[in-house]
């Protein structure tokens, strides 16, 4: 029992401060995934504290995996990987079971895991906690139990600190498809050999009242007491999904501008999934921004997911004179990790970007980036 709870100290400690600095490094796109699981369970009420408690959560994982590394208070470190892991092991379970979150965001964009992938996991990580669960007491303090504490703590806080500054100023590592250096349209192909959506034909018929599907096989079991409903087609195994999907770029008539803004040979794109939570005190640096674009003669767009006509609302009441396009929510949430976030394309391929702290001047893009 000794051997395999120090084995499996070092295994979950190491997973633990991969797994928290991964999303540390992207804690806003860990706080989407919480939004959603939030939205499963019926507590919606809890989304204004979603990037409070991505951060927390990810100083907490780095913090008990370097403190069960170092051996350090290990009967509260024991206890909370062991609550932890059973809690985590519910949600991965139910998220497998019901088919209502596809990546639990583990590993966030670096690794995506299939619901019964992350069940599996959190299976394997219960019984190699169990095992430190049951020696603890003989994991003792690498560097006494002071010393092991304090650098516990100090990882906790690093993490926290860490996460803070991914979340002002952009991931320090990049693992979005919509990556600096990343072409879109590339991103938005399948690669060769990718596997397609199973699909088979349904039919719906009546029969005593009641509505009955039946499989192309078995319509030579039905007479005349069926009444035919409907016939639709039915996916019974999803097939392989670009890295880049659901983007989708259309103007306030609908119609799609997508591969226009692609094509073009540089365009900067003002990204604010929310225009309601768009920073406005960024809007006076936006529109000088904007001014000296359009003497450039440089292409500046927006794109939101908000409503047409409070984006006109926000433009009024900014001043601001670009055009915006429309995308669904989760595409812009994924370019940018700001909102509103500025990125350059270059005919598709992502050059740079910038969260709305960092908002550079003109002159600072000018002369790096544009006509090159």
């Amino acid at each position: 029992m000794k051997v395999l709870a120090q084995i499996s100290r070092i295994l979950v400690g190491v997973l633990f401060i991969i797994s928290g600095f991964i999303k540390a490094n992207d804690p806003l796109g860990f706080s989407y995934k919480l939004v959603e699981y939030f939205g499963v369970f019926g507590i919606s009420w809890l989304n204004a504290f979603a990037l409070a408690l991505a951060i927390g959560i990810c100083a907490f994982e780095i913090g008990l995996g370097i403190a069960l590394l170092l051996g350090a208070k290990m009967n509260f470190t024991a206890w909370s990987l062991l609550l932890l892991i059973i809690f985590f092991t519910f949600l991965t379970f139910y998220s497998w079971k019901f088919e209502v979150v596809k990546d639990c965001g583990c590993f966030g964009d670096a690794l995506h895991l299939t619901p019964l992938q992350s069940f599996m996991k959190d299976l394997v990580l219960l019984v190699l906690i169990l095992f430190i669960f049951a020696g603890r007491k003989d994991i003792h303090p690498l560097m006494g139990d002071r010393a092991s504490t304090f650098f516990a703590y100090v990882g906790f806080i690093g993490s926290f600190l860490f996460s803070l500054y991914c979340y002002w100023h952009l991931p320090i590592i990049d693992f979005r498809p919509f990556a600096i250096g990343k072409s879109i349209p590339d991103g938005m192909k399948l690669p060769p050999g990718a596997k397609t959506d199973s699909i088979i034909m349904v039919f719906t018929y009546e029969k005593g009242g009641k509505k009955i599907e039946l499989g192309m096989d078995q319509l030579n079991t039905i007479d005349s007491t069926y009444k035919f409903i409907d016939r639709k087609d039915k996916v019974i195994r999803e097939g392989d999904r670009p890295k880049i999907h659901d983007f989708i770029l259309k103007s306030e008539d609908g119609t799609d501008v997508t591969d226009d803004i692609l094509k073009m040979d540089q365009v900067f794109l003002l990204v604010a999934y929310d225009i309601h939570h768009e920073d406005a005190g960024v809007q006076g640096k936006v529109n000088d921004f904007v001014a000296l674009c359009q003497q450039a003669r440089v292409e500046f767009i927006g794109l939101t997911a908000s409503l047409p006509k409070e984006v006109e609302a926000f433009r009024h009441e900014h001043n601001s004179m670009f055009q915006y396009y429309y995308c669904d929510d989760t595409p812009l949430k994924t370019m940018v990790r700001s909102n509103p976030g500025l990125m350059l394309l270059k005919k598709g391929v992502v050059v740079a970007m910038w969260a709305y702290h960092d908002f550079p001047t003109f002159d600072q893009v000018k002369n790096k980036y544009l006509n090159k």
